[in-house]
């Protein structure tokens, strides 16, 4: 009993700390450490990762876990694929006003691409949870990969590396999100295909 208890804190802390809020974030980390935009002002490189972060990360967390207090719900009972919608719809009106923030301060276009291919995929997300509860999780960790496949063919770098380290998170937060008993194999997987096709579409053609 201790070491099933042991396995599900451990994938409840994988959950938390691989959430898929974080996609943008770390898509502009790495792309302001490995390309030509790491030559640009320190100051002006962490007001961008600062709005992101507000707009992306601290909002959408803060309304959603205020929303689930409102309503009396664990973090399971907000699982419910019914649940998601008003999570879902929170996050896209962040997601958007960040990328009207951004717009407006005229800021690269690359870290603009981020955002809009983040939004995507929690718009795509959304509109199939209506019908089928896809992973939000892995739909952000394939964000990752996706990201990570556009940017290797600008930049000209090798990302193999980079891809075993996401493949090997992804399939570890997969598994947690199984252990959970919130996704079956499959809406792990799709979740992970769906994050992949929109990052990569939404960067490299927007």
């Amino acid at each position: 009993m201790t070491r099933e208890k042991n396995i599900i804190y451990a994938a409840r802390l994988v959950s938390l700390i691989f959430t898929p809020f974080y996609l943008p974030m770390v898509g502009l980390v790495a792309l302001f450490t490995f390309s030509y935009l790491n030559l640009l002002p320190l100051a002006y490189r962490l007001l961008v990762l600062t709005i992101i972060y507000l707009f992306t990360i601290l909002l959408p967390t803060f309304i959603i876990h205020l929303y689930r207090r409102a309503q009396g719900w664990t973090l399971l009972e907000l699982g419910q694929k019914r649940r998601r919608m008003v999570p879902y719809g929170i996050s896209i009106v962040c997601y958007g006003v960040c990328l009207w923030t951004l717009d407006s301060m005229h800021i690269y276009h690359f870290v603009s691409s981020i955002v809009l291919a983040a939004l995507l995929i929690q718009v795509i997300c959304a509109i199939i949870n209506v019908w089928w509860k896809i992973s939000t999780h892995t739909a952000g960790i394939g964000g990752v990969a996706g990201a990570l496949f556009i940017f290797a063919e600008y930049f000209a770098f090798n990302p193999v590396w980079w891809f075993c380290l996401v493949f090997i998170v992804a399939g570890i937060l997969g598994t947690a999100r199984i252990i959970l008993r919130q996704h079956s194999l499959s809406q792990v997987v799709a979740g992970f295909l769906v994050g992949f096709v929109c990052a990569a579409v939404g960067i490299a053609f927007f």
